[in-house]
């Protein structure tokens, strides 16, 4: 059976953070370094993480500012 890919299972692990209230609308998530170091994965992964979840709008970027978890309701889909 084949494995889910890291980036994959990283974003469900958010997606599942945000459905079970530990991380709410407007939470800025870490750096990509730091998740990388938290997930143990390479940053790469964690760049294909946040784009996976900016095209769902679970996330949206603030240049400057950081990342941050946006309302599920203004999801595109549940992911």
């Amino acid at each position: 059976m084949p494995t889910t890919p890291d980036y994959i299972r990283i974003a469900d692990d958010i997606v599942a953070a945000v459905k079970a209230r530990k991380l709410k609308p407007e939470d800025k998530l870490p750096p990509i370094a730091q998740m990388a170091v938290d997930y143990k994965v390479g940053t790469s992964t964690i760049q294909m993480v946040y784009v996976r979840l900016e095209a769902l709008r679970v996330i949206r970027r603030h240049q400057g500012k950081g990342i941050f978890v946006t309302d599920p309701k203004t999801w595109m889909r549940e992911p």
